[in-house]
């Protein structure tokens, strides 16, 4: 499809929007009427729906005419319950996995008789279908710990997901995959990175609930499917005015403001979330000790909802932020001052018109913008060993059309969405250490610094020899020896087309899932896919048994962030003349094939254990690499991977003010040379296997609560180990004698009884060596598949106490809490030297008061 034609699309589907104006977006709608034995209406009667495992509640009372509407409800499987003064309650089953308003008549009986609906005692705590997810109440999101600044959402995800390994900075990695996720919020789609290197990400008080899903995704989602966060965000619709602010101090000189409003009406509604934040650890710092590492970051979340009649509903929903902060020193570069800037400014409407009970259109037009500055130091001789600046733009605009129709056995959706991704890619590079690319050597091998000569051949007639590995692209653009700043400058638009239909019928125990997506991909590469996806799931009452198994196709686009970058080849080849590599590709997207096993398990109503076994093959398979060892990460394509893994997560319901859970995950994350897109500086030649650097064999978490009746005193704890990454650097003794002292003093090398230090680094020994923080394979063991050197295991743990109700007061209701993140201040590494994002060390033990007021 052209651009004219995306956009002019687009531009016809605002206005519709805006016209035509109820609570949309991913969440559902549960209506009826509530009757007495004679058919007549009862007013005023309680109807709440509960979901036992994530906590989510919502309570409404039914109208003068009977009738109750219960909005922007989560997917997943609730029990509804109604009761009204001289009449026995009612209660039945109800899963919401449509957008299309399910429809309930309440039949209460005089009190003295119970009526009951599809109501047992592990329905609470199943849900029968196909797709793998976790389900995140806001409750859970709200008492979480947050141990990365302006990153809440990530660190919700790390903690509630068993297949997720966490890394650096809010960055994490789903199912052994580098990153790949796409955040479905209120129907807009985001699927570009969102760590705070990056861009930056919606607060996570204005989220109502999160699904996690991270395997058999509907045919409805595309781009990048290892997970999916399909998230529904707060609504004020129909509330009274109400609102939260909460003022949080911290070690590191860490201050939080947070505060949300929420008013409306029957036909209106307003949401509002403004956070700020600032730090003196605002990134996970490459020391223990942070050092130049202040940032702040401020964001502001509004969503509007009209309905202005019973058929259509129309949301905006407006977001802005803005990531300023400081690029953290290390030791030998203590005069170096560079800083970054992330923006994001977007918008997304979502427009429902209700044609009759069955069916259901959804219109979903949006903009997202993120700016991205990176600034270097006053004095470009700061910066080692190059001198960096970059200003970019990535702008995703479009719309997703969906028309669903529920009844009877078949929940069946059809739609498509179009999207434009706007690249614009600025940066400018200068070598300012004359030791990282030397042309001569003297006769010992040491690098000459000396400004001249420039020339290889002018080494011999100067008593040197010519260094056999210089990179002859680089010469014209090292400062230290007259040359200039190199600037590339490059644009690209990329079009997305995708068309899907996909039906769940439901056959009394047995969900089946039957979807049909294609992809259409016309970037910097072009490449398009049909991608059947199929899934399962049967219930067996009698046990409390979920099994379910999927497979999936799909198309896996390529990274955004710096692509046009990486896939430029002009000027006889910018990669092989400029930076020294092997080549440069454009990146095409990826085809997968997935497959994915599970088993759900109930004990009794309060307990819910779960398992999934899942693997996966792609052709074409990405992750991101650095410039040299700048902070510029650009996106690159191996020839194949192979991913598999297993996950299982325990998860009670509240047990007298007690919830717990816990989630194991393993992941054997193997890919393929050789590099076939980006920016090729690995051998074209090598195609052996080697484990990915977020390849990790087990993490788990788990976490525990309790609350002393419901407004009461609480306490929490959280326990986090990671066996940790595979970190490719130090690959035996020859390549930890390498490493500077400062190097050697992160890993914690020693040799007998010497151990290393910033100023006494160990250069020989023959035995008895290693690494506290670090698993250097044994002389010869080393094995990229099998051995490679992994981040030592890590063991965190966190604590909480407080109050939800310090003054047990009924309206305006006051809040504290004190949190420990990293209780026993173990010194540990995310990674080490990484390709990707170098070396960053976990939070340290730090502290963190919160006072509040909800009213």
């Amino acid at each position: 499809m052209s651009k004219v034609s995306l956009f002019l699309i687009s531009l016809l589907l605002i206005p519709i929007s805006a016209l035509c104006s109820q609570a949309t977006g991913n969440g559902g709608t549960i209506q009826g009427i509530v009757t007495d034995p004679s058919g007549a209406s009862i007013a005023g009667a309680d109807v709440t729906i509960t979901n036992a495992v994530s906590g989510y509640t919502q309570n409404v009372k039914s109208g003068t005419d009977g009738t109750f509407h219960l909005v922007n409800v989560p997917p997943n499987q609730y029990r509804l319950q109604v009761s009204a003064p001289g009449f026995s309650p009612f209660s039945q089953d109800i899963p919401v996995h449509t957008q299309v308003p399910i429809q309930v008549k309440a039949a209460l009986t005089i009190a003295g008789s119970t009526e009951t609906v599809n109501v047992s005692a592990s329905a609470e705590v199943l849900e029968n279908v196909p797709a793998t997810h976790t389900d995140v109440s806001q409750t859970l999101l709200q008492n979480l710990p947050v141990s990365t600044v302006g990153q809440g959402l990530s660190d919700a995800i790390t903690l509630t997901s068993g297949g997720v390994v966490a890394d650096s900075n809010g960055f994490f990695h789903p199912q052994g995959d580098h990153g790949e996720t796409t955040y479905v919020v209120d129907g807009q789609a985001i699927s570009d990175q969102q760590s705070k290197t990056f861009s930056t990400q919606l607060p996570s008080n204005a989220f109502q609930s999160l699904e996690l899903v991270t395997a058999g995704p509907s045919a409805e989602y595309g781009d990048k499917t290892s997970m999916i966060v399909n998230a529904v965000t707060r609504s004020g619709l129909g509330q009274q005015p109400t609102g939260s602010l909460d003022l949080s101090y911290g070690s590191f000189g860490t201050v939080n403001e947070e505060a949300t409003f929420a008013m409306g009406g029957s036909h209106w509604g307003d949401f509002l979330v403004v956070n700020t934040d600032r730090s003196g650890r605002f990134l996970d710092s490459p020391e223990f000790t942070p050092f130049h590492d202040k940032g702040n970051n401020e964001t502001i979340f509004d969503r509007i909802d009209l309905q202005p009649g019973s058929r259509d509903s129309v949301h905006l929903d407006l977001f802005g932020a803005r990531n300023w902060f400081q690029i953290p020193d290390t030791y030998d570069q203590l005069d170096q001052d560079q800083r970054q800037q992330a923006t994001t400014l977007s918008a997304a409407v979502g427009y429902q018109h209700t044609f009759n009970p069955q069916t259901l259109l959804s219109i979903n037009p949006f903009f997202r913008q993120d700016h991205i500055t990176y600034y270097p130091s006053a004095d470009p001789f700061d910066d080692t060993p190059a001198t960096i600046d970059q200003n970019r733009h990535l702008t995703n605009w479009g719309t997703r059309i969906d028309l669903s129709y529920a009844n009877g056995t078949h929940n069946l959706k059809v739609g498509t969405q179009l999207m434009q991704t706007r690249l614009n890619e600025n940066f400018g590079l200068g070598i300012t250490d004359p030791t990282f690319n030397p042309i001569c050597l003297t006769a010992s091998g040491a690098a000459v610094t000396s400004p001249t000569p420039t020339n290889p051949a002018a080494c011999s007639g100067l008593g040197y020899v010519a260094n056999p590995n210089v990179s002859l692209g680089l010469i014209p653009y090292d400062l230290t020896r007259g040359g200039a700043l190199f600037h590339f400058r490059g644009a690209a638009n990329i079009d997305e087309e995708a068309v899907y239909a996909q039906d769940q019928i439901t056959l009394k125990n047995l969900t089946l899932t039957l979807g049909l997506r294609f992809d259409n991909y016309d970037g910097i590469s072009t490449d398009n896919l049909v991608e059947p996806r199929v899934g399962f799931s049967y219930l067996i009452k009698q046990t409390g048994t979920v099994i379910r198994g999927s497979y999936d196709r799909t198309m896996e686009t390529p990274y955004n962030e710096n692509l046009v970058l990486s896939s430029t080849t002009g000027a006889g080849g910018l990669a092989s003349n400029v930076f020294g590599a092997f080549g440069e590709q454009a990146l095409r997207p990826g085809h997968r094939n997935e497959y994915d096993a599970g088993l759900q398990q109930a004990v009794s109503k309060y307990v819910r254990i779960e398992g999934d076994y899942f693997w996966k093959f792609t052709d074409n398979a990405f992750d991101f690499d650095t410039l040299f060892n700048t902070p510029i990460a650009f996106p690159i394509e191996w020839r194949k991977s192979k991913i598999d893994g297993v996950s299982l997560r325990i998860s009670t319901s509240n047990l007298h003010g007690f919830q717990a859970y816990t989630t194991l995950g393993h992941t054997r994350a193997r890919f393929f040379g050789p590099e076939v897109g980006g920016i090729i500086f690995n051998s074209p030649l090598d195609t052996g296997v080697f484990r990915i650097d977020h390849d990790q064999a087990l993490q788990q978490t788990s976490y525990l609560r309790y609350q002393y009746k419901k407004d009461g005193p609480w306490g929490m704890f959280t326990w986090r180990y990671d066996s940790g990454e595979v970190a490719g650097a130090v690959t035996d003794l020859a390549d930890a004698l390498a490493l500077d002292g400062d190097e050697q003093a992160a890993i914690g090398f020693y040799c007998g009884s010497e151990v290393a230090t910033l100023y006494r680094p160990i250069t020989s020994c023959s035995s008895n060596y290693g690494a506290t923080r670090l698993s250097i394979p044994a002389a010869g063991a080393y094995n990229p598949d099998h051995n490679p050197p992994r981040i030592a295991p890590r063991n965190i743990f966190d604590a909480g106490i407080g109050t939800d109700n310090l003054f047990h007061r009924d309206k305006l209701k006051t809040t504290l809490k004190f949190e420990v993140v990293n209780l026993t201040n173990e010194a540990a590494l995310y990674n080490f030297l990484s390709t990707f994002s170098g070396t960053h060390w976990v939070t340290p033990r730090s502290y963190t008061v919160t006072l509040g007021w909800t009213l």
